[in-house]
């Protein structure tokens, strides 16, 4: 089963490190599994959110970028999958 969290990130960004730390955490006491990737390795992700990045992705919708709302991503978790994440 694929994990249900992407963290997108790109080398050099300031705030990736943050947010790898806030997904890492709160997917860990939702225990949830993530992935992160690096959205320069693929040209779609690159165009889509290369100007967002960090992007926070659960269950295919966008939580967050650039500074994440941990809130926001807490709730996205508890909604579990096939739920809309307003």
């Amino acid at each position: 089963m694929a994990p249900r969290v992407s963290l997108l990130v790109r080398a050099g960004c300031h705030l990736c490190a943050d947010a790898r730390a806030l997904v890492e955490q709160e997917c860990a006491t939702a225990d949830v599994d993530w992935r992160e990737v690096d959205v320069d390795a693929h040209e779609r992700l690159a165009e889509r959110f290369g100007d967002e990045v960090p992007v926070v992705i659960v269950d295919q919708q966008v939580v967050g970028f650039w500074r994440i709302d941990p809130a926001r991503l807490r709730a996205a978790l508890q909604a579990g999958p096939g739920s809309v994440h307003a």
